[in-house]
């Protein structure tokens, strides 16, 4: 359900985004958005859920979204770099307070030197590096066209499944990836001129 909630990104942004952008949202790029969200849920899988997973999902969905979509009206004064410094130094002074008060302030002197170097990975690999990629996408190509790239998430995750030793995928997986394909090519292909 959390997977098919997060499937959902794309249609947001490709809807809301260019609002903030002070656009209208594109005919193509919504279409686009749809099918890429389309085969994302079938690679996903429906799932299950009851009234609490699917107030999680909306959650899910709303933090997955709200981290492209606070950023567009900034995007343009601060640029990639501006926001994800301030977007990880926010996390960061939140995350730590969290700490402290759940865990108290002498949690810190029980991390070891694999915790460090976790940490050190998560903070330049998995965000800084990964915040600056993202938000250069969604500054050069618009909120509606970067979201198409989150299609992406779910093939890499059935991909990443089979090379550590899961299930091949089955043919519903396969359409979902064509169909995520084909949604990337109508979101990204040039447009024709008038």
């Amino acid at each position: 359900m959390l997977g098919v909630a997060v499937a959902g990104v794309p249609l947001l942004l490709a809807l809301i985004g260019p609002l903030l952008e002070r656009r209208r949202p594109g005919p193509r790029a919504v279409a686009a958005a749809a099918v890429v969200t389309g085969g994302a849920v079938l690679v996903q899988g429906f799932g299950r859920s009851d009234a609490t997973g699917l107030a999680w999902a909306l959650l899910v969905l709303a933090c997955e979204a709200g981290f492209t979509l606070l950023a567009v009206p900034v995007l343009a004064r601060h640029g990639a770099w501006g926001v994800s410094v301030h977007a990880t130094w926010l996390a960061a002074l939140g995350f730590g307070a969290l700490a402290v008060l759940v865990d108290g302030p002498s949690a810190v002197l029980a991390l070891t030197a694999a915790d460090l170097l976790a940490v050190a990975h998560l903070a330049v690999g998995v965000t800084a590096v990964a915040f600056v990629l993202w938000y250069s996408a969604v500054r050069r190509l618009g909120a509606a066209r970067a979201g198409l790239l989150t299609g992406v998430a779910p093939v890499a995750a059935a991909a990443c499944g089979v090379l550590l030793g899961g299930p091949a995928p089955g043919a519903v997986v396969w359409a979902g990836v064509a169909v995520v394909a084909g949604g990337l090519v109508l979101g990204h292909a040039p447009r024709s001129p008038r």
